[in-house]
This record gives structure tokens, C-alpha cells and sequence, in this order.
């Protein structure tokens, strides 16, 4: 049962996640040879001010 999890920085509409969903799940269904049903997507919104890489601030 594949779990996809994709964090993005907040800002994305909902039509954009349910497409990039969609995208995500064909492509890993044709793959891995899962059926789309056992196939779970997880996007996380991350605020600006929660990553930081190299121990910088990244911002948009």
C-alpha cells in the first residue's frame, strides 16, 4: 500500500492538489503495478517560516 507524501510551501489551490493527486497516483499505480485504490496521497501546506534549510530561513 503506497504512501506518497508531498510537502509544498502553502499557496497552492485546492484544484491544483486534487490535480497533482491525481497525477501522482496514475503514475505510481502504472510503476509499481498498485492498484489506484491502495494508493494514499498526503500533501502537507508548510507556512513560510517552517523550513530551513542549511539553517536558513527559506522563504518563497
Amino acid at each position: 500500500m503506497p504512501f506518497i507524501k508531498i510537502d509544498l510551501f502553502e499557496g497552492r489551490s485546492q484544484e491544483q492538489k486534487i490535480e497533482l493527486a491525481r497525477e501522482v497516483t496514475n503514475v505510481v499505480s502504472r510503476i509499481a503495478q498498485a492498484p489506484k485504490e491502495n494508493i494514499h496521497v498526503i500533501i502537507n501546506d508548510l507556512p513560510e517560516g517552517s523550513y530551513f534549510p542549511h539553517g536558513e530561513m527559506k522563504k518563497k
